[in-house]
């Protein structure tokens, strides 16, 4: 498939449908389960801390409390505002079946070949009820999309006030199925296999220091290759993120 230049202009338009439409903001790296890890080590892992960062949070306005009783029927669910505010516009049964159905408040476009995967916040978790992912195509559509959550259990969930309940990012839709995964052996490239090898000897031996209680190692805490964007030999490649900070949707 020719790909125009075009594909390669990602842009996304927010048209709100109504006055109140629920508030789009750039998401957040942290997790509070991440802090709440010893020396919030799970921020060492930078690849956690971009997804989380990767797309676009959409906030509840209002806080709930939904409750499935395990029927398949609408009324199975009961959601019930937190203020004195209806959310029925906002939140409801729609489909019945256990789904909890959030209407993002937008007409969402963008460039031709990239769509929208909705999902939930990544590395996130509520104890009964999961985010359901979807990839739309929002480079044509002329009508909006719902957000769902699936309960896993009868029982209740809580949103409060200002928690993402969707996210949203772009995706490459035209150009995915171009990609060929090819399968190869490591020593099809010598020069990869060393570098890896390079990695493996250089952990196992920084490893073997730190349970040996090795001054040094135990003051660097982990290695930081990854994190400074360096190779082993000390040379930086040539892109690198520690840290994603994606832009405030601006009014026009």
């Amino acid at each position: 498939m020719t790909v125009s230049a075009d594909y390669m202009k990602p842009k996304l338009l927010c048209y709100g449908l109504h006055n109140g439409s629920p508030s789009i903001v750039p998401a957040r790296p942290e997790r509070q389960w991440m802090d709440e890890t010893p020396e919030r080590f799970a921020y060492r892992c930078i690849p956690l801390a971009i997804a989380n960062s990767s797309g676009w949070e959409i906030l509840c306005p209002d806080g709930f409390t939904a409750e499935w009783n395990g029927g398949d029927s609408l009324n199975d669910i009961t959601v019930e505002s937190h203020s004195e505010r209806s959310l029925s516009h906002f939140v409801a049964s729609h489909f019945g079946s256990g789904v909890l159905t959030f209407h993002p408040g937008y007409l969402f476009r963008t460039s031709p070949g990239w769509a929208l995967w909705v999902r939930g916040a990544p590395n996130t978790a509520k104890s009964n009820c999961a985010p359901l992912d979807g990839l739309v195509e929002t480079d044509w559509l002329p009508f909006t999309f719902t957000m769902n959550w699936r309960f896993s259990k009868p029982g209740k969930v809580h949103f409060e006030r200002g928690e993402p309940f969707c996210f949203i990012t772009l995706f490459p839709h035209a150009l995915i199925e171009d990609v060929q995964p090819e399968i190869l052996r490591l020593d099809d490239d010598p020069d990869l296999k060393a570098e890896y090898e390079n990695w493996a000897e250089s952990r196992n031996n920084f490893n073997k220091r730190l349970n040996e209680r090795d001054p040094e190692a135990v003051a660097a805490k982990w290695q930081k290759t990854y994190a400074h964007g360096k190779q082993f030999d000390g040379s930086k490649v040539d892109f690198h993120l520690a840290k994603r900070r994606l832009k405030m949707p601006k009014k026009v």
